[in-house]
């Protein structure tokens, strides 16, 4: 389905109350459920689902078989691997309606979440963090934390480029971006780039 803002794939289904940005594309088989907000410049992979109310920001990356529901915000250039998938409800029971409480996970700028991870919701992804492939996210993760197995772990942090930092007396320079970084208190901010 062509359209002058976004482009679906004949197969994806968008249903009525969505908002897409311009330059959006959805592929194949794709679901889009009542009153997502897609951003600009998404890029939504092939048998994805969206469900409703979810908010993804602009240039968010979802690769195929994602599923993202509701309670989850995605904020600006997060990435989200194939396979990978949100929870919403904690103690879900098929017999028990628990739509009243599902809980909110935001996914800060920047981040990235590796295929095959699970995000227990509830807990909220740093910006520029880091979630490794197949990862299962039980607790809050940190600005650029690494984080990887199950339970999920901290094993290091990222540079804002998509790389590991190595400290030294509190700073951190990523050479392949000249990005500079310090580590105080358990948290890291990007002090030059």
């Amino acid at each position: 389905m062509q359209n002058q803002e976004y482009y679906a794939h004949e197969t994806a289904i968008i249903d009525e109350g969505c908002e897409i940005g311009e330059g959006t594309k959805i592929w194949h088989f794709s679901h889009i459920m009542p009153h997502c907000t897609l951003g600009k410049n998404c890029n939504i992979g092939q048998n994805v689902v969206i469900s409703p109310e979810v908010i993804l920001g602009n240039n968010v990356k979802v690769q195929n078989n994602v599923s993202i529901y509701t309670g989850v915000i995605c904020e600006d250039d997060v990435f989200l691997g194939p396979s990978m998938v949100f929870t919403n409800v904690t103690n879900p029971r098929s017999a028990v309606n628990r739509k009243g409480q599902y809980a909110r996970t935001t996914v800060k700028r920047g981040a990235s979440i590796g295929a095959n991870a699970t995000i227990v919701c509830g807990h909220d992804i740093g910006e520029f963090a880091f979630i490794g492939a197949g990862a299962v996210v039980t607790k809050n993760v940190p600005a650029y934390a690494l984080v990887i197995g199950n339970p999920a772990r901290q094993t290091g942090w990222m540079s804002e480029f998509g790389h590991k930092l190595s400290f030294d007396n509190g700073i951190a320079i990523c050479k392949e971006s000249n990005e500079k970084y310090e580590l105080k208190e358990g948290k890291v901010t990007k002090i030059f780039s």
